[in-house]
């Protein structure tokens, strides 16, 4: 798939957000519509990694530094998310609470 078609992608989203289109109902399970398409996500290509035999069997050859790569990126970038999330989650409660006042 072409780069520009993810792009494209992102920014109609974006737009669709910016533009406040989406039904309060669907606003509430975003976070978990997300993150169930994640996991389906990684089902599908860990599914497609192991059909591929060629890849399953170059794993020896792949290393110990490689597989330790993987590990920390998923590891830190999870722990990135969470930590913007709940920085960008506190920060929407604090102008939810000023706006109420």
């Amino acid at each position: 798939m072409n780069i520009l078609l993810y792009l494209i992608i992102i920014i109609i989203g974006a737009i669709i957000g910016y533009r406040d289109l989406i039904k309060p109902g669907l606003k509430k399970h975003l976070g978990k519509l997300q993150s169930y398409s994640l996991l389906f996500l990684l089902l599908i290509m860990g599914i497609k990694i192991g059909l591929d035999r060629d890849t399953i069997k170059s794993f020896g050859l792949i290393g110990f530094q490689a597989v330790t790569l993987a590990v920390f990126s998923i590891i830190f970038s999870i722990a990135a998310v969470k930590l913007v999330s709940k920085h960008v989650l506190k920060e929407e409660k604090a102008g939810q609470t000023q706006n109420d006042i």
